[in-house]
């Protein structure tokens, strides 16, 4: 998914504002909305409430994650397990970019804020490329034996081929007529083996 369409995603998350105006509920596809009565909280989309913050139109409320004491804690506790922690939010990072972006002056203690999520997320990275890298060693390690068993093959094949074929390991253009004389002396041995067995040549014979 892209970095715009989680941020999409994002921006339809609820979060609380204060208005200060008077508007009846408004229709919209994804619900009603309101109604907008001043000083009274109300649940709106991300998207309206940057909308209405920008226009001067209301005062965000942050989420009850977005605090500086429970980000320590989220924090302190991925740095200490191996796996995943849970999240407030699956758009944590995309949301404290949106709120601290369009209305850090509603957040309390904005900047350390950005910094715990940062660290968090970091501390996530790292255990992500952690796993991979594992799981690429893993991989490896499962593909050495077959790479071992495929060599072995091969040097077999090798080994075969050669033995069948005694003069093709050589460097022929060396020494191209001893070569052919060898193979012809060979053959001529076997022929003769076949029509005369006495006159099979014996071990230490030329």
């Amino acid at each position: 998914m892209e970095p715009a369409e989680v941020e999409f995603l994002a921006e339809k998350e609820l979060v609380t504002i204060v208005p200060n105006f008077s508007l009846d509920r408004i229709h919209l596809i994804g619900g009603d909305l309101g109604p907008f009565n001043p000083g009274l909280p109300v649940e709106v989309p991300v998207w309206l409430a940057i909308n209405l913050k920008q226009r001067q139109k209301c005062r965000l409320i942050p989420p009850e994650w977005m605090d500086v004491g429970k980000l320590e804690e989220i924090r302190d506790q991925e740095r200490k397990e191996d796996t995943f922690t849970p999240m407030p939010s699956p758009y944590y990072m995309e949301l404290t970019k949106l709120l601290l972006n369009y209305a850090s002056d509603n957040i309390p203690r904005a900047d350390e804020i950005r910094t715990l999520v940062k660290d968090t997320w970091d501390t996530r990275m790292a255990k992500l490329r952690l796993s991979a890298d594992s799981f690429v060693r893993q991989q490896e390690a499962h593909a050495k034996p077959f790479q071992a068993l495929a060599q072995l093959l091969q040097q077999f094949c090798t080994d075969t081929n050669a033995h069948h074929n005694p003069g093709q390991g050589e460097n022929r253009s060396k020494n191209p007529e001893s070569s052919l004389v060898r193979r012809e002396n060979q053959h001529r041995s076997c022929y003769k083996a076949r029509l005369h067995p006495s006159q099979a040549p014996q071990h230490g014979e030329g």
